[in-house]
């Protein structure tokens, strides 16, 4: 594709969404009766504020999904403590909780515009921020083209490229140079993402690490946690956590199988949680007995599968096992993060397909403490061979801790490269006065 025609790709994509605008309002409408929208917020997705904008310097974050959200928390902690004012966008109902309950009144929370310049212009020209900070992955052509108009610094951060994308990226490379050469810079995860992203035409491009690795350890409500750590005792716990669908059956599997060895509870949070009746249904029809948290229903001996279905509680789900297979792997494509539970002390376990995680896989692996399982028997025979070894379980859990510790440092080599960026905006903010800073 020439330039040319990358030009008028844009303008085709651009005229499309004005075209598809009026029709946007039933879909959305749609989508909330299904529990995807927040309907009583469904405006903001149009650009329309829902706050009033703080005086000052501000810096807007989008973050796709919870993630994301988390990858940019301790950045976006370390602005306010500058006295930057964060907008931060997400796209899902379950990421705008998690942002509530991590960051609470330090950051303004909207749900992102849609990709649409009527929306992305009334969105900007409310908020006017004064840099634009996306997490990871999310490339929008016309909020990207919107942003380089109004000459406002657009920069990617914990970015990485999954070989999907960089895949469809390079049979439209005209395009890819169209909008990735808008960005004032791009800060890569690793050498492979940061390599992917110089060619398809983003410069500067440096490199920082996982953004996840310098979060701080999951929180879990005390009174909970020991509450469940009694109702649990000396059985033998193993978790599949951010599961996608096929895994939860997968898990209910190796449960039966083991069942009669082991005697074990198995700890099940889906990735989306709204599919928790549906899986619930299916347990119950294998013949297994569901505690959902959601109910407060207690753990008893009698109780096969602990359903965690809320969001938010991660920490409470891996500090009741040091196992835990991460989802997203066995089925489906692409992966979860793991660094979660090997932070919080777990031996992991993953399926095969993990390439949006390869490079911290590979650490973890390489380390000794991940492993990496074909099918459903070979998770159930990983799984009964860490609960009988509890050397080799240790020592897994134990080299996870040790690779979180080395996988640090991100957080400041990413402050770094945003230095020219951040540091005017906080003199700026440190001279105003006092009670116009605060917001």
């Amino acid at each position: 594709m020439s330039g040319r025609l990358a030009r008028v790709a844009l303008a085709g994509y651009r005229w499309a969404g004005v075209a598809a605008y009026p029709l946007l309002t039933s879909y959305l409408a749609y989508r909330a009766a299904k529990g995807k929208e927040d309907r009583a917020r469904r405006m903001e997705r149009f650009g329309y504020p829902s706050v009033d904008r703080p005086e000052g310097p501000l810096a807007w974050f989008h973050a796709a999904s919870v993630g994301e959200t988390m990858a940019v928390t301790p950045l976006i902690r370390e602005l306010r403590r500058r006295d930057i004012h964060v907008v931060l966008t997400t796209g899902t109902t379950t990421s705008a909780k998690l942002a509530a309950s991590r960051l609470g009144d330090q950051a303004i929370h909207q749900y992102v515009p849609l990709d649409l310049k009527p929306a992305i212009s009334r969105f900007l020209g409310y908020w006017q921020p004064d840099v634009a900070i996306i997490a990871e992955s999310e490339i929008w052509p016309m909020t990207i083209m919107e942003l380089g108009n109004r000459h406002i610094p657009q920069i990617l951060v914990n970015a990485r490229m999954s070989d999907r994308s960089f895949a469809r990226w390079q049979r439209r490379p005209s395009l890819a140079e169209a909008l990735f050469e808008n960005l004032a810079l791009v800060i890569a995860q690793s050498d492979v993402d940061a390599e992917r992203f110089r060619d398809l035409g983003a410069l500067p491009v440096m490199i920082s690490g996982n953004l996840k690795g310098d979060n701080d350890t999951p929180p879990a409500d005390p009174a909970a946690l020991a509450s469940y750590r009694r109702q649990i005792g000396a059985r033998r716990t193993w978790a599949a956590i951010s599961t996608f669908e096929g895994e939860e059956a997968a898990a209910a599997t190796v449960h039966k199988t083991l069942k009669e060895h082991d005697g074990q509870l198995t700890i099940i949070v889906p990735r989306h949680p709204e599919r928790s009746d549906d899986i619930e249904a299916m347990l119950v029809d294998r013949g297994l007995n569901v505690a959902r948290r959601t109910r407060g229903d207690a753990i008893t001996p009698e109780t096969d599968v602990f359903l965690g279905d809320t969001i938010g509680e991660m920490g409470l789900y891996l500090r009741l096992t040091e196992i835990a297979f991460v989802g997203r792997s066995l089925f489906a494509q692409g992966g979860q993060n793991p660094i979660e539970p090997a932070m919080l002390g777990c031996a992991i376990l993953s399926g095969g397909h993990v390439q949006n995680f390869r490079d911290t896989y590979q650490r973890l692996a390489r380390n000794g403490s991940a492993r990496m399982v074909r099918d459903v028997e070979m998770l159930t025979r990983a799984v009964h061979y860490l609960f009988i070894n509890d050397d080799a379980r240790q020592a897994m859990i134990d080299a996870g801790l040790e690779t979180v510790q080395e996988m640090r440092g991100a957080l400041a080599a990413t402050l770094k490269g945003l230095e020219p960026y951040i540091n005017p905006l906080t003199v700026k903010a440190r001279l105003q006065p006092r009670n116009l800073a605060q917001g």
